[in-house]
């Protein structure tokens, strides 16, 4: 069961220690798993280029500029894993602009076969850590950030790894415009005690639940990922936690 927890769930984890984890770009694990097929390889050499964010140069003041047919709104998906949800998003609201960020190479490789066989050209991607792409994009340019299923490093030494930190939280904050959006996922019951602690300690976000069905059950249109119906088959239970970005 969830409930709202103080910061004794941190176990003694410094504030600021996401800030030094950040710098080390260690929020991820392997980059590559088994051999990409031919036509993923191809994808991976000439479509990613075009649809690629290129962090090295200064983000556009209007994030809409990344996308033909200007988007009304932005929205970054962080770990999009097989990309499931992030392409049902990007096809149910093809005037919404989406960011993918998966640093797993053959995530990216499945994204943009289901990219080219919809022709999708409302995504654009980073493959790279998302503390990075956090730090590039301006302030206020986002109306929602989604973390479906993150990896929970549920080692105690591994915990700085976790993506939800004071330094990310701080993160997404600057680059939310304020009404919008943290929605995050998880089946691990310790990580979502962690991810309220930091979120609910912050000034800049409060959790939007009035009732337990608010987090029980998947906010309305949601996309089950491959991985939350294998959680299901197993028994786990997913917690659907969401948190508006205040002023």
């Amino acid at each position: 069961m969830i409930s709202a927890p103080n910061d004794t769930e941190d176990r003694g984890t410094p504030p600021d220690d996401g800030a030094a984890t950040h710098a080390r770009g260690s929020f991820f694990g392997r980059r590559k798993g088994h051999k990409l097929r031919i036509h993923q390889a191809d994808l991976i050499d000439k479509l990613l280029p075009h649809l690629a964010l290129d962090i090295a140069t200064p983000a556009p003041e209007r994030l809409a500029d990344l996308f033909d047919g200007q988007p009304t709104d932005v929205r970054l998906e962080i770990g999009f894993g097989g990309g499931e949800h992030l392409i049902a998003e990007a096809r149910a609201y093809p005037n919404i602009g989406f960011i993918g960020c998966e640093p797993y190479v053959n995530g990216m490789a499945k994204i943009l076969t289901q990219i080219e066989a919809h022709n999708i050209g409302n995504i654009r991607l980073y493959a790279g850590d998302a503390a990075e792409l956090l730090a590039w994009l301006p302030p206020r340019s986002l109306t929602r950030v989604d973390l479906i299923h993150p990896d929970p490093w549920p080692k105690r030494r591994h915990w700085k790894r976790r993506f939800v930190q004071d330094a990310t939280v701080r993160a997404m904050a600057r680059i939310l415009k304020y009404g919008g959006e943290f929605r995050f996922v998880s089946d691990i019951d310790d990580y979502c005690a962690w991810t309220l602690a930091h979120l609910m300690r912050s000034p800049d976000f409060v959790w939007t639940a009035e009732r337990a069905a608010d987090w029980q059950k998947p906010w309305d249109g949601y996309t089950m990922t491959r991985y939350g119906r294998k959680a299901e088959r197993e028994g786990r239970v997913a917690a659907y936690l969401r948190f508006r970005r205040v002023g």
